[in-house]
């Protein structure tokens, strides 16, 4: 009952209220981004969702588009300033996610949504994250935020999708919050860390 219908309900509710009272702080934040660090203030990426179904990833930019003399953009390290480290670290890049949800791309609480390159290298039991809809925060993720080793990132997403209840997702919502404001285990150059990480995994594989 609760995941077929009653968490969708929810997820709708919530996104469009924080929409709605957040209003005023995604316009500033939106004036600022295009301020500091160029069009478009939003940044989209192409992430798979629920049944591996592909969606558009909304998110503020964080990142300038300083590129070399030949026209290639510099390394992540270059183009990210404290204004992106800023955002990222206060994970407000991720309030345009509520649009996600919203649209039923997303869900509050759920496996994050990785890129789609990814989508080869999971086992059989770590492709059942995709039975769900990916959330704006989830099990690993307050289990050590980007820090968790691959592996176990991976079994935390898959052992969310076996245990899914109102009651768990009101735990991690709250374990969230906690996070967040405590500022615990964030690593601000979120894709150099995925990156990182899943090309060690892979290494790993091909061995």
């Amino acid at each position: 009952m609760y995941q077929k219908w009653l968490k969708r309900l929810i997820d709708i509710v919530v996104s469009a209220a924080g929409i709605i009272v957040l209003s005023p702080v995604l316009l500033i934040l939106w004036i600022l981004v295009r301020v500091k660090l160029g069009k478009p203030a939003i940044f989209t990426q192409e992430r798979p969702g629920k049944d591996e179904k592909i969606f558009k990833l909304y998110k503020f930019r964080s990142m300038t588009d300083k590129r070399d003399e030949k026209g290639e953009l510099l390394p992540d390290e270059v183009r990210l300033t404290a204004f992106g480290e800023k955002l990222r670290g206060t994970s407000l890049d991720e309030l345009p996610e509520l649009f996600n949800i919203l649209k039923g791309d997303m869900s509050l609480i759920g496996p994050r949504p990785l890129l789609v390159g990814y989508l080869p290298y999971y086992t059989k039991r770590e492709q059942l994250r995709h039975s769900v809809r990916p959330g704006l925060t989830g099990l690993a993720q307050v289990s050590g935020r980007n820090f968790i080793a691959w592996d176990d990132r991976l079994a935390k997403d898959v052992e969310y999708v076996e245990n899914l209840s109102l009651l768990l997702d009101l735990k991690i919502l709250l374990r969230t919050v906690m996070v967040v404001f405590k500022k615990e285990d964030v690593a601000v150059e979120t894709d150099s860390v995925e990156g990182y990480l899943w090309d060690e995994r892979k290494r790993r594989e091909d061995d």
